[in-house]
């Protein structure tokens, strides 16, 4: 059995988390939980019956000594602590943003072996998502994309603690909500080379952004617009990719099955119907785990969405286009989303 504990017990926990690891329990088991109150902790564990409840990662390191952690903690503790469960040996598992720059993530790879760590990434799971990737060579050169979030979060969203500054949170919607179209979007059409952006504060009490457009470039020469907004009453997600010889269309919001794709070609045929999900993911992991293999999600694949957010921020407090090879350490933004704007 692969021993398994989970840092966090916030509501991603509860509600995706552990009934991923539920779907896993002939290999997996959930032997210990930590979260900086304790009550909460030991609450979580008596509503999921995990034997173990702990204060601190440390302690939890220490005493459970997991072959697996999910971190569920806010962005701001990321970094930290995966690299402190990377030391002890364990593998992480990291719930979006996986950090708050690239810098930290790049910090995080840097202290793997024997363990790897991975960001929670379930949209690239769904037998839809897995299925374009497939047959996206025979649909033609890709030539237009649109990546649209569009989402609502009100004033009270923002009173957490940890919400609204990046020094806690990292960023604001383009890293910690529309990342998951723009990891589907990247996982289809492959690196970037330049991204113009624009960014604005129009409603809520924030640091960061809560509307964000951007038009990105790719290496192929395909274009894309993201579109990014925690204002928009009708929420959707939407995904589109005009190919030389096909569209493939995906909308939904939280999650998708095979119906909620179209397709302009007979080339369309999923072969089984897996909704994107943590349990989705979580079975890669977990299987790559067994095999002793790096998981997907990690390294590299696991740096491209908050690479271009980054590049998104960078050109959006810039003013002009900015391209991916800027960010390397001598840039600010290489080192926060905000550049070192906000001190707070």
């Amino acid at each position: 059995m692969i021993r398994v504990a989970v840092v966090g017990t916030g509501g991603i926990a509860g509600a995706c988390h552990l009934p991923a690891l539920r779907a896993e329990a002939h290999r997996a088991e959930v032997v210990a939980v930590a979260d900086v109150d304790l009550g909460r902790a030991w609450r979580f564990a008596r509503e999921h019956g995990v034997p173990h409840a702990y204060s601190s990662v440390s302690e939890l390191l220490q005493r459970a000594r997991p072959d697996l952690v999910h971190l569920c903690t806010p962005p701001g503790m990321h970094a930290v602590q995966a690299i402190e469960c990377l030391k002890s040996g364990a593998w992480v598992w990291i719930e979006k943003p996986a950090c708050r720059s690239l810098a930290e993530w790049d910090a995080i790879t840097a202290a793997e072996g024997p363990g790897y760590a991975s960001v929670v990434s379930q949209h690239r799971f769904g037998s839809g998502a897995l299925h374009l990737k497939e047959i996206a060579p025979l649909l033609g050169r890709p030539l237009v994309a649109q990546c649209v979030t569009t989402w609502f979060r009100d004033h009270d969203y923002f009173t957490v603690p940890w919400r609204g500054r990046f020094r806690t949170e990292g960023g604001g919607p383009t890293v910690g909500h529309a990342i998951h179209q723009i990891d589907v979007m990247l996982s289809i059409l492959g690196d970037w080379a330049e991204v113009s952006a624009t960014t604005a504060t129009l409603d809520r009490d924030v640091e960061y952004e809560d509307v964000a457009m951007a038009t990105v470039r790719f290496t192929t020469g395909a274009l894309a617009s993201v579109v990014t907004s925690l204002l928009s009453r009708r929420e959707e997600s939407y995904l589109r990719f005009d190919f030389t010889g096909a569209t493939v269309e995906l909308r939904h919001l939280y999650g998708y099955r095979n119906e909620n794709w179209t397709a302009t070609t007979d080339l369309w045929s999923p072969p089984d119907d897996r909704p994107s999900s943590h349990a989705a993911q979580l079975s890669a992991l977990l299987d790559a785990y067994q095999k002793d293999e790096r998981p997907p999600m990690s390294a590299r694949q696991g740096r491209q969405a908050l690479e271009l957010a980054t590049g998104i921020y960078a050109s959006a407090h810039r003013r002009r286009p900015v391209t991916r090879a800027e960010l390397t350490p001598d840039d600010p933004f290489y080192h926060r989303l905000d550049g070192g704007a906000w001190t707070s």
